[in-house]
């Protein structure tokens, strides 16, 4: 399988730095914002907000770690790139994140989760490709019964990985699809762009194949790129997992929650033509922030991206409340 990257720290802090601000400043740390309850304690600040001021619909969002996102709608449960292994390559450190890293999934601490009723779904929703998003999804849909959704490559990988091949939906961007008290609409989206080049660490695709499973990060590629809009409870959330996006594609959208990562550097006007182009949503929430190599608990912004996000929003949409969760943390829009 050609990955299209196998160099140690090509793009500076390897293949998941989609979270970080380029030039952000070291000694910076996580804004205050607003954290609901079921903090995690990260000894992050305290909020400007309680969860109990937030209160008005019926839609709850939990924070998993990077840009696993937890969207509860009455009995239902979306969850979004649930990775709660987290095991360590390096991505935060000099040398960046190692290709040859193995993959591995952590089921006893994801059966924990499941077994006390903590933790469930009906859909699962894949964003893009790489390790820290999909890793954990296979297991998790077994374990769940939960329909996963995803481009062909996602579904390749994760075929590949095991996942159960008659719970695998395809997307390509374009679909609106309702389902019980809950709608997805599924939209073409691009990956964080990094380095002098703006490239996309582990490019590539696949097609759809049962073959070549997956050992190594370096073999989980990008494979396209979605964003996704989830409505229901009288709210609606609109999630990226990549600090990238087309704007075509969110022309007209009003979520009331942007789920927004640190990041593009590489992209024109990231923070306020983004936040423009939807309305100046009443939320914005940091996503894909923290250092991933750390477990789930242990909520460490290692490069200063969530106060430069912060300032930005502020610039761009004052109007706009700044959401930071710790882990596990909740909220209801």
């Amino acid at each position: 399988m050609d990955t299209g990257f196998s160099r140690r720290g090509l793009f500076g802090a390897g293949a998941a730095a989609a979270a970080i601000l380029a030039g952000a400043p070291a000694t910076a740390r996580a804004a205050s914002g607003m954290a609901g309850s079921g903090m995690a304690g990260s000894g992050m600040a305290g909020s400007e907000m309680t969860g109990s001021e937030m209160t008005g619909s019926e839609m709850t969002l939990r924070w998993w770690g990077n840009n696993g996102w937890e969207i509860r709608i009455g009995p239902k449960t979306v969850l979004i790139d649930p990775w709660l292994t987290r095991f360590r390559t390096g991505t935060y450190t000099p040398a960046g994140a190692d290709p040859r890293t193995p993959l591995s999934v952590n089921r006893a601490l994801i059966d924990g989760y499941l077994d006390r009723g903590f933790l469930r779904a009906d859909h699962i929703l894949v964003t893009h490709g790489h390790y820290d998003h999909l890793t954990d999804v296979p297991y998790l849909a077994e374990r769940t019964g939960a329909t996963v959704i995803g481009t062909e490559t996602h579904l390749s990988l994760m075929a590949a990985m095991g996942a159960p091949e008659d719970q695998l939906a395809i997307a390509t961007g374009g679909e609106d699809l309702a389902f019980d008290g809950y709608s997805i609409r599924v939209l073409r989206s691009l990956h964080s762009a990094t380095g002098g080049r703006a490239q996309v660490a582990f490019p590539g695709t696949r097609p759809l194949s049962r073959r070549d499973r997956p050992r190594v990060i370096s073999d989980l590629l990008e494979g396209g790129t979605l964003a996704y809009l989830v409505s229901g409870g009288g709210a609606s959330v609109l999630d990226f997992g990549g600090s990238n996006y087309v704007e075509s594609e969110l022309a007209g959208l009003r979520p009331d929650v942007v789920l927004l990562p640190p990041g593009g550097a590489k992209v024109r006007e990231y923070v306020p033509r983004l936040l423009r182009t939807v309305g100046d949503p009443r939320w914005v929430a940091a996503t894909h922030w923290d250092d991933f190599d750390l477990p789930l608990g242990q909520a460490h912004d290692p490069n200063g991206g969530v106060e430069v996000l912060r300032k930005a929003v502020a610039a761009a949409s004052p109007g706009s409340e700044f959401v930071v969760l710790d882990h596990l943390g909740e909220f209801t829009p």
